[in-house]
């Protein structure tokens, strides 16, 4: 035993000993080429004074960033991810000038900038080097994953024989691009995991190559919101309820709720756990990781649902990310390849411009940097702390890696750039796999979606105004000059005269006349809109709504780019409504589903679900969908959307190990967020976890 532990320190001190040859090496060479970085005096020094300036810089470079780096990035933990991570340039160059200032040669000089260039190439060649040489040493690489990404435990207790869960969230990635994805080799990850060489008759993957399938791929079907908050707060919670959409109009509260607003989390995922008395999926040793809600975890970071309270113990949402960047290599490669993507997105954009793509949505201003952040930083940060909750021995962790659904919504779901995203998010999964071969306890991976995407042009693009518009021509309002010379322009404002019995020439006056407190407040969430009346306190029924604005709900209702209504009825509780005239009552959907037909299985129950919520607004709109092509019409500016029903925004995937329970049971299919949650705590339960509480175990959601 004492030969072994030698001989692990006699290979240590040799990895060392070559890391430092490799980066005094590496500093010799950078001072060749940058005519200010100098390792020699003014006058002039032999080639040995020179290499032994060179090997005590470079020593002391490697001291300091093994001793006083991790203390700079700790005292730093109150600054954002985002903004740590361009500090990381500055902070390392800093430290290769001191290392410099301290060589015990006396020599070596460098300019500000000039240092910052050496000390990246330094901490990536170091980096590089000891990764190389450790590959074949499997304690090695596991304390070089500890130091990587691991933020270790305050108290270690031992660890669980039982297997630990770790979801991940594709986010947006729906069930056909994953199987369409491993049809072209784009993920050789999950084509392994599912014994694939390509898919099978059904268009499900099927198994090939001799390969023994280690995964299930199953679709699962979303309410009429989806979208990651409803979805998300679901999953983690338990509670889809009153989640009419990804941003809505309160009435009673006279605030607009948006689910990635961090008030708006809090107070969603406060409402849900007061709902079900649940403390959450993650509540018993869980770790929520680039989620908007916590799941109850103890473990959280780049939650967004605590990031508007006050830091303290026991919220520190930036704790997850000190270890990623206590690796300084690490943190200059993210930087550099933070600097990449906004450049190669700039490059795609230009292109698609030049090309005059269709559909095409601008993708200037900031959208490179938060694309940017959404593909590089936010993945390597989440991903860092997932592989340090499996080195931790935690039993569930739940991550979400929002890449890809950043991409779709402007470069489309099926895109190059898309597809780009998801080779990268498939590495991303190969390295959590290898994690778990190093971690104390057996790790079982599920990797599902929130929602899919639909592709489609914008509402805009095709009729040349907003959905804002035609909803203020059709109650008589002002509309912007570019929306009145429009045909839909113009056919909102003859229904408009033509309900009120108006010649043309007094059409001008109506709409100077029309009182500013019946103004309406439209939010798109994709291809789902919500029309609110704020100045009366209920939500209005179809009759009060066309007492007041008789032509409204008929020029929503026949707008080619509209597929359906729901409003609220004083006959018949609620009533769907299409083009023609047509008005289905909520209780006839199943026997007459008219409008909803083109919508699919499950749209009518989903619609009616939706009808109950306290906060659905006085009108809820939903765009016109092609089951041919599967397009939508978005309200926002998006090609890829999801938000409300029609084609695959409302069809993501589970992907999970054999070992456990099929997850539809007996139902044809897994339907609904809250079902997905009882699976996964199904799924706990089966491989031997603690029984996940109902009941609000936390002191902040007893206060709740």
């Amino acid at each position: 035993m004492r030969g072994v532990r030698w001989r692990r320190i006699a290979s240590q001190i040799g990895r060392s000993v070559a890391v430092w040859a490799v980066s005094t090496l590496t500093m010799l060479v950078l001072a060749a080429l940058l005519p200010d970085f100098q390792l020699q005096s003014a006058d002039g020094d032999s080639a040995t004074r020179i290499a032994v300036t060179a090997a005590c810089g470079a020593g002391a470079f490697g001291v300091l960033s093994a001793v006083v780096w991790p203390l700079l990035v700790r005292l730093l933990l109150l600054v954002p991810a985002f903004v740590l991570g361009l500090l990381v340039f500055f902070l390392n160059g800093s430290l290769l000038l001191l290392a410099l200032r301290i060589n015990p040669s006396g020599r070596g000089a460098a300019a500000p900038e000039t240092a910052v260039i050496v000390a990246a190439v330094m901490s990536a060649v170091a980096s590089a080097t000891g990764a190389a040489l450790a590959v074949r040493d499997d304690e090695t690489y596991r304390r070089r994953l500890h130091r990587l990404a691991a933020r270790r435990r305050r108290s270690d207790p031992p660890c669980p024989a039982t297997p630990g869960l770790v979801f991940v969230q594709l986010d947006g990635v729906g069930h056909d691009v994953l199987v369409d994805a491993v049809r072209k080799g784009l993920m050789p990850t999950v084509a392994r995991w599912l014994g694939t060489g390509g898919p099978g008759a059904d268009g499900l993957p099927s198994s090939g190559h001799g390969l023994r399938p280690t995964h299930r791929l199953s679709p699962w079907r979303t309410d009429w919101s989806s979208q990651t908050g409803a979805s998300q707060l679901g999953i983690l919670h338990g509670s889809t309820f009153d989640v009419p959409a990804f941003r809505w109009y309160e009435k009673d509260r006279g605030e607009v709720m948006v689910c990635n607003r961090p008030t708006s989390a809090a107070e969603l995922q406060r409402r849900a756990v007061l709902r079900t008395a649940d403390g959450g999926l993650l509540s018993v040793d869980g770790a929520s990781r680039g989620n908007l809600f916590s799941g109850g975890a103890g473990e959280q970071a780049l939650v967004l649902s605590i990031a508007a309270r006050r830091r303290s113990r026991e919220n520190r949402s930036r704790a997850g990310y000190f270890a990623y960047f206590s690796d300084p290599a690490g943190a200059v490669r993210t930087a550099l390849s933070f600097v990449a993507e906004v450049v190669r997105e700039i490059g795609e954009s230009t292109r698609a411009r030049l090309r005059r793509q269709r559909p095409r949505v601008s993708r200037g201003g900031l959208y490179p940097f938060v694309r940017a952040f959404a593909t590089v930083v936010e993945r390597d940060v989440v991903v860092a702390a997932v592989m340090g909750d499996m080195l931790a021995g935690r039993t569930a962790v739940y991550a979400d890696l929002v890449a890809y659904d950043e991409v779709a919504h402007h470069s489309g779901p099926c895109s190059r750039d898309a597809e780009k995203v998801l080779r990268r998010l498939d590495r991303s999964l190969a390295l959590l796999q290898r994690v778990a071969e190093h971690a104390p306890r057996p790790y079982r991976l599920v990797v599902l979606s929130d929602h899919g995407q639909s592709p489609g042009e914008t509402f805009h693009a095709r009729y040349g105004l907003t959905l804002g518009d035609l909803v203020r021509a059709g109650c008589g309002l002002p509309v912007p000059r570019r929306a009145q010379r429009t045909h839909s322009g113009a056919e909102a404002r003859a229904a408009v005269r033509a309900a009120l019995g108006r010649p043309v020439e007094e059409d001008r006056g109506e709409r100077r006349r029309a009182s500013r407190g019946s103004e309406p407040i439209v939010l798109a969430s994709g291809n789902l809109a919500l029309v609110s009346f704020p100045d009366v306190p209920h939500r209005m029924t179809k009759e009060e709504i066309d007492a007041r604005h008789p032509a409204l709900l008929t020029t929503l209702a026949n707008h080619p780019g509209i597929g359906f209504l729901l409003v609220r009825s004083e006959e018949h509780d609620g009533v769907v409504l299409g083009a023609h005239g047509v008005e289905i009552p909520l209780a006839d959907l199943d026997d007459e589903p008219g409008p909803l037909a083109r919508f699919g299985a499950g749209a009518a129950d989903a619609v009616r679900r939706t009808h109950s919520f306290p906060h659905t607004a006085d009108v809820m709109v939903n765009s016109a969908h092609d089951p041919a092509d599967g397009e939508v019409l978005a309200f926002e500016e998006q090609i890829g959307s999801h938000g409300g029903l029609g084609g695959a925004q409302s069809h993501p995937f589970l992907l999970s190990p054999v070992e456990l329970s099929a997850p539809a049971g007996d139902r044809e299919e897994v339907a609904g967020a809250e079902q997905v949650h009882h699976l996964l705590r199904r799924w706990l339960g089966e491989l031997g976890g603690p029984e996940v509480p109902l009941e609000a175990d936390t002191e902040e959601e007893r206060a709740a």
